[in-house]
């Protein structure tokens, strides 16, 4: 009896580890920019993606034609987010640039993008002409801001549009206490995961980011960032480690941070 207990766990928790294995992933935060064209070439994404179990993934791009080879690919993989960099040069530059708001006005008018971004903005800066442009545009046509800044910036957007719908990149790289009350504060709002390690180690969630998950359940989703050709590499590695903490969640806040909240928030347009 005792050996057929034995058994029985064993086969048990092989079939736990298979099931976690299994879990598929939503990836909210990756880029396909110019300089990873040639050395992941799209097809060779694909095949990351699909070795990751990664069924759908955000993606934007400096310039964007890199989205659209990701989409001519696997466009039921892929989801567009419209970045406002045509290079890699204008992360520190674009707030202040006269073009952008044009380029981006006329990329709408051609294609169908979930969200803008990501973008880098800070503090003050968020109140430029072309960041209330990118608000207002955002609002125009429904779309997620996919915003890399601060809580100060954050204030801002909902500033300038109260029913903004934003996506907080790498969750400002704030601590879980600042997340939950920003997540308080704004029903609106919700956080990246991407480039983090201080939410989990070894396959466990860090304190203070449990809490964060457990009040919050459907307001976060996971992101492998890949903002260097070098980290497509990563993918595969990433969505284990994910897999990893998330179950260390009860299964129903784990599927809707893995990929159940974004397929509902993001998930809907090709």
């Amino acid at each position: 009896m005792r050996i057929g207990l034995v058994c029985f766990s064993l086969v048990a928790a092989a079939g736990i580890a298979h099931a976690d294995q299994e879990l598929p992933i939503f990836d909210a935060h990756m880029h396909y920019s110019h300089d990873a064209w040639t050395v992941v070439p799209p097809k060779e994404v694909v095949e990351i993606l699909k070795k990751a179990g990664v069924k759908r993934a955000m993606v934007s791009s400096s310039n964007n034609e890199g989205t659209k080879m990701l989409q001519d690919v696997a466009p039921g993989v892929i989801v567009p987010e419209l970045r406002p960099y045509r290079s890699r040069g204008e992360l520190s530059t674009w707030a202040k640039d006269p073009t952008v708001l044009p380029f981006l006005e006329d990329m709408l008018a051609k294609r169908k993008y979930v969200a803008i971004g990501e973008f880098h903005i800070y503090g003050a800066d968020a109140d430029l002409p072309n960041m209330r442009g990118v608000v207002q545009l955002a609002k125009k046509y429904g779309m997620y801001l996919h915003s890399h800044s601060d809580a100060d910036a954050v204030v801002r957007h909902f500033q300038e549009d109260p029913d903004a719908k934003v996506l907080w990149a790498h969750s400002g790289f704030e601590r879980p206490e600042k997340v939950r009350e920003m997540l308080r504060r704004y029903p609106r709002l919700t956080c990246d995961l991407a480039f983090l390690t201080s939410h989990a180690s070894n396959g466990k969630v860090a304190p203070g980011w449990r809490e964060a998950f457990l009040e919050f359940p459907d307001r976060f989703v996971v992101g492998t960032d890949t903002f260097t050709p070098e980290r497509w590499h990563y993918v595969v590695e990433h969505a284990r480690w994910s897999r990893a903490w998330l179950a260390d969640l009860p299964p129903d806040v784990a599927r809707k941070i893995a990929y159940e909240n974004g397929d509902r928030l993001f998930g809907g347009a090709q």
